[in-house]
């Protein structure tokens, strides 16, 4: 007797209904939306305003309000040789601050790889300077550390003949980048140490048994390995070092002239000093685009390289 089947019955392709699988998204969604709220509320909104205001002709002492005038901020801005200059002085001190403190964080994180006493304590104190402030480290770098007459700086370099240095107002421009290498090298230390720490030691054996000094190992094994790390490590110290401000007004207040005035201070000085709203926000906006553009073209860059590793 032939057995017919139920052709009723939906056939088992194992697939549950859209609408189950719809629901079960938005449910998993929907403990994050409060976070989305909020995100959206402290960057999106002060955003949007500030691109309200770059459109406007806006100064605080100036009566009348705000009153549109189209793209004139944007023309100001590109045209200003000042936002120029800010411009490229963040760049360069951001470039110079990171690849330092790479080089550091690399030469440290080899050292603190090996094996001796107390290298726990070491460790704990190597990651210090990232855990202060940006605000107290500069104004403890400014007092203590770099005064010309009563600074430990001085006080070191004395036996060498240096006495009495204005670091601040004849090498500004060195001591600013001086401190943010000092803050960021522990952080660049932490990533690189665990990419070492993530190495097999199977082929760092197998390298020594077949003969291969400490330089050969660490060039052509160990820095490959680390290369991923090493640029996360960049990406994310340029996204936060050019946005420094703490060290720039509390240790220089951008001088002497201009010669420490950042991209954050050229905006500061405009809102507080010359009142221009409307032009301190189409600069705001244009240094957002750059940053989005920047960090975009490193992000690609950053996931076609752990592609390129997962692939290996």
């Amino acid at each position: 007797m032939a057995v017919l089947e139920d052709v009723t019955s939906p056939p088992a392709t194992g697939l549950r209904p859209r609408g189950v699988s719809r629901r079960e998204r938005w449910q998993r969604r929907l403990p994050l939306l409060p976070a989305l709220i909020y995100t959206i509320v402290v960057t999106q909104v002060p955003f949007l305003v500030t691109l309200w205001y770059s459109f406007q002709s806006y100064f605080w002492n100036e009566p009348g309000g705000a009153h549109w005038t189209g793209v004139s901020n944007y023309r100001e801005v590109f045209t200003d040789p000042n936002f120029r200059s800010a411009l490229l002085r963040s760049v360069t001190m951001t470039a110079i601050a990171v690849i330092v403190a790479m080089l550091l964080g690399i030469a440290l994180a080899v050292l603190l790889d090996k094996k001796f006493l107390g290298r726990g304590i070491v460790r704990t104190l190597i990651i210090t300077p990232f855990l202060i402030m940006p605000a107290a480290a500069a104004l403890v770098w400014t007092g203590p550390m770099l005064d010309p007459n009563f600074g430990l700086l001085n006080w070191l370099l004395e036996p060498f003949g240096v006495h009495h240095v204005a670091w601040l107002t004849t090498h500004a421009y060195g001591s600013v980048i001086v401190v943010m290498v000092w803050q960021w090298a522990p952080f660049m230390t932490l990533i690189v140490l665990a990419g070492l720490q993530g190495q097999p030691s199977d082929v760092l054996e197998a390298a020594k048994v077949d003969g291969a000094n400490a330089w050969a190992t660490f060039r052509e094994l160990t820095l490959p390995h680390l290369r991923p790390y090493i640029e996360l490590g960049i990406l994310l110290g340029s996204i936060y070092l050019v946005t420094t401000f703490d060290q720039v007004k509390l240790m220089t207040n951008g001088g002497p002239g201009t010669s420490t005035t950042t991209l954050p201070f050229y905006l500061y000085q405009k809102v507080n000093f010359a009142f221009d709203i409307g032009g301190a926000a189409a600069a705001g906006v244009v240094t957002v685009v750059l940053t989005i553009i920047v960090a975009s073209f490193a992000l690609r860059m950053f996931a076609r390289v752990f592609q390129f590793e997962e692939a290996k």
